[in-house]
């Protein structure tokens, strides 16, 4: 079963294509943590992600708002960024459990800024650049996750 997989891609076009996959292989709820510098590409495999699953409107980095949900026809997809929380403690006060449900995608940028009030991760994902192109790692961290992978 795998539980690591790296995938090299050229452009945002194909991060954009390989979140849709991802979105697609995801028959279950998913918790994916996104880890990566700003501008790496963390927003861009979401809007593919939150797109395959049929969204056809704008998806927008939720960098002052926290989060930003999306109620699809069969998901609701929330797309976390951390990046200017404060206090993790924060995300007790909006209810965080809340939006770890079984119907419920869950990406997370900045995933560290909200240590001990976030649950495991299915799946860590990092983006770096690599020359010119965007390397992804997937390691899967739970079942879900190696299903997940088994699937791309």
């Amino acid at each position: 079963m795998p539980t690591l997989l790296k995938k090299f891609l050229q452009d945002s076009d194909q991060t954009v294509l390989f979140g849709q996959h991802l979105s697609r292989a995801c028959d279950v709820a998913v918790c994916i943590y996104l880890h990566g510098n700003l501008g790496a590409g963390k927003t861009t495999l979401t809007r593919g992600f939150i797109q395959g699953l049929g969204h056809d409107g704008n998806v927008k980095s939720p960098t002052y708002t926290l989060v930003e949900p999306y109620e699809l026809a069969d998901w609701h997809v929330y797309h976390f960024d951390l990046y200017r929380l404060s206090d993790p403690e924060e995300l007790e006060f909006m209810g965080i459990r809340d939006y770890f449900g079984e119907h419920c995608h869950c990406l997370v940028e900045w995933p560290d800024k909200g240590e001990g009030f976030l649950p495991q991760p299915d799946i860590d994902l990092t983006i770096e650049y690599v020359g010119e192109q965007r390397q992804i790692i997937l390691q899967a961290n739970t079942e879900v996750g190696t299903r997940v992978l088994k699937k791309l």
